[in-house]
């Protein structure tokens, strides 16, 4: 069974909360000084160099807030920037962009930072065949956000949630009591119909789990060397028993310094926590036109 889960449904449900934990029942300070007709215009200006994402975010929140507010998109998502480029222009009753100011900078903040680390990892491996995937280590209630964003900087999505694909670890095992990987996926696929991926720490997990045609293989944490081996492994397997090669995955402790000897192995994907879950906000001001 399938399950298909809106993303800005759930990014629509995020907003709510956030203007509900920093608006509750209303803004004290701008009710008190802001008059109910003064508009204003501004805009969402860089102080760093980046990658844009989140713009649609910020139109989804502001129509939350006031449906009367503006914003003009100055550089699409995807796009970089350099220190000072004006990235959106928002215009309207100044009480409802003052009562949204901090949690838009959160936000788009927080998204461009994810956009532009997640680049980091692009740029390092775009002469290779590997792609850079996140992972499920996101805040909670933040992953439609966060998995927009990577996408945003040139990396791909891995399963939305636990939902849409197997990932069959360590501890499926130990906990269902199936004694190896192989087995594990042959379960899998007689009671769904999902694309399944399988763990393995060791080549020797590898060469018993290639039987059993797995749509993908995690290789958790291994080096360079290891990883040309498996790659070679699963390649010599197919082209012999004319089976269907796995993309395979490399897992566990990549960083800047790691990625781009990884991607060189040969490996199809590289999957990187932290391009979500340490991702430093990027410096973004919201500067007043009038």
């Amino acid at each position: 069974m399938k399950f298909d889960i809106d993303p800005w449904q759930q990014i629509d449900q995020l907003i709510a909360l956030a203007l509900a934990e920093d608006v509750g029942p209303g803004d004290a300070t701008t009710l008190a000084l802001a008059p109910q007709e003064s508009t204003l215009s501004a805009n969402f200006t860089a102080r760093e160099d980046g990658v844009v994402s989140g713009t649609k975010v910020l139109e989804h929140l502001f129509r939350q807030i006031d449906p009367q507010v503006k914003l003009t998109t100055l550089k699409n998502d995807g796009e970089t920037f350099t220190k000072g480029n004006k990235l959106v222009h928002i215009s309207g009753p100044a009480r409802s962009v003052l009562t949204g100011e901090r949690l838009a900078l959160n936000i788009f903040q927080h998204m461009c930072g994810v956009a532009r680390e997640t680049r980091k990892y692009v740029e390092l491996t775009k002469h290779t065949n590997a792609g850079i995937y996140d992972t499920r280590k996101t805040k909670p209630g933040h992953r439609a956000i966060e998995k927009m964003a990577v996408v945003d900087g040139g990396g791909n999505n891995h399963r939305q949630g636990l939902y849409d694909m197997v990932l069959i670890k360590d501890n499926h095992l130990a906990l269902a009591h199936i004694p190896d990987t192989a087995a594990a996926v042959r379960i899998a696929r007689e009671n769904c119909d999902l694309e399944i991926m399988v763990e393995v720490d060791t080549l020797k997990q590898l060469e018993e789990v290639l039987p059993e045609e797995p749509d993908y293989v995690l290789l958790d944490n291994m080096g360079p060397d290891m990883l040309r081996q498996a790659v070679e492994m699963c390649d010599s397997f197919s082209a012999k028993e004319n089976k269907k090669r796995p993309k395979l995955e490399a897992s566990g402790g990549i960083n800047l310094n790691t990625v781009k000897a990884i991607a060189e192995s040969g490996i199809d994907r590289i999957s990187v926590g932290a391009i979500t879950h340490s991702a430093p906000a990027l410096d973004i001001g919201l500067d007043y036109a009038g």
